[in-house]
């Protein structure tokens, strides 16, 4: 018999990408207000972090290398999944970086104003790097694709093309406060940009994709997702799910192609790497993902990367610091 009393106190959602978004926030944001006289061009290099553009007026191209040059209008935005290399422009033929021109200014904390003086048309652009706070997305980024206008999916939601005019408004007009305006209008915007890409996405039948749409694999992804050192089984994970053991496990399967425990203990381990990215101790990183002794989670760390937590806490830690979001 399958105890569910400790989640009879919480509501069932009525998706699990409901669930998961309602924990969306972005963290460690750098934003940058842009305003830059033509002839300007800056290049933006990979960072595994979300980037977001949003072009208040003025001329405006950005170049990925999947889809090469595109023009932006007033009132575009595009959204970065991934943080792919890039390249802003006010016409595709303008080379060289226009940044080490600029007169930066800082406003405290991540925001900072970055100006280009000149003759030529004015473009204003609101840019930002960020992380996420969910890691019940992190899967979900990786499928999306590495560059979505805003534009393309705002006819499938209504309220994109009111926030994009507010944020238009926000953005060419200032005020004390308008930083954190725009950052939770931002919060808003990109969530409702991921919701628009899923529904939009098709239908698969397989994959984490699917699983986020499954009705009942969905809830106990987005649990493991949200509480990843809880000591899941598989009898508590098919109670969220709503089903037998049995069913569950035969179902989770199915759709990712592994069982709940591999892939629990790889999302330990992606998150692990994260933390030791961030220069917490080993013990503490075995701690908050659920392990009883560093010994046993350095063993399965070492299990599914084939490296040491050591190792990786030396090499990586200290290479998440981004500037300006630019």
């Amino acid at each position: 018999m399958v105890d569910r009393s400790s989640q009879s106190s919480t509501p069932v959602p009525t998706d699990a990408l409901s669930e998961v978004l309602q924990d969306f926030r972005l963290s460690g944001v750098n934003y940058g207000r842009c305003e830059l006289r033509d002839p300007w061009s800056i290049a933006f290099p990979q960072q595994q972090l979300l980037r977001f553009h949003f072009v208040s007026e003025g001329p405006c191209w950005i170049h990925t290398e999947a889809q090469g040059w595109q023009e932006l209008q007033h009132g575009d935005l595009v959204l970065l999944p991934q943080g792919v290399e890039h390249r802003l422009a006010s016409k595709p033929d303008v080379v060289g970086d226009s940044l080490k021109s600029c007169q930066v200014t800082k406003f405290g904390g991540n925001v900072c104003e970055v100006v280009q003086e000149g003759t030529g048309a004015t473009s204003t652009l609101f840019c930002g790097s960020m992380a996420l706070d969910a890691n019940a997305l992190n899967p979900l980024i990786a499928l999306m694709p590495p560059i979505i206008r805003g534009c393309d999916v705002a006819g499938n939601d209504p309220v994109v093309g009111p926030l994009l005019a507010a944020m238009t408004v926000e953005a060419s007009q200032p005020q004390i406060g308008s930083a954190t305006v725009l950052s939770r209008m931002a919060d808003v915007l990109v969530a409702r940009l991921i919701r628009c890409w899923v529904n939009c996405s098709g239908a698969s039948t397989s994959g984490w994709l699917a699983a986020i749409r499954d009705p009942h694999i969905g809830r106990a992804l987005a649990a493991m997702h949200r509480d990843p050192g809880r000591d899941w089984t598989l009898e508590t994970l098919a109670g969220v799910a709503g089903q037998s053991r049995s069913i569950f496990a035969e179902r989770f399967s199915a759709i990712l192609g592994e069982g709940a425990a591999r892939y629990l203990t790889r999302l330990r381990m992606q998150l692990a790497r994260e933390l030791l990215g961030q220069n917490m101790s080993v013990a503490k990183v075995a701690s908050q993902l659920g392990y009883e002794s560093e010994a046993s989670f350095a063993r399965a760390f070492k299990r599914i990367t084939s490296v040491s937590p050591g190792v990786v806490r030396r090499t990586i830690s200290g290479r998440t610091d981004i500037e300006f979001g630019l």
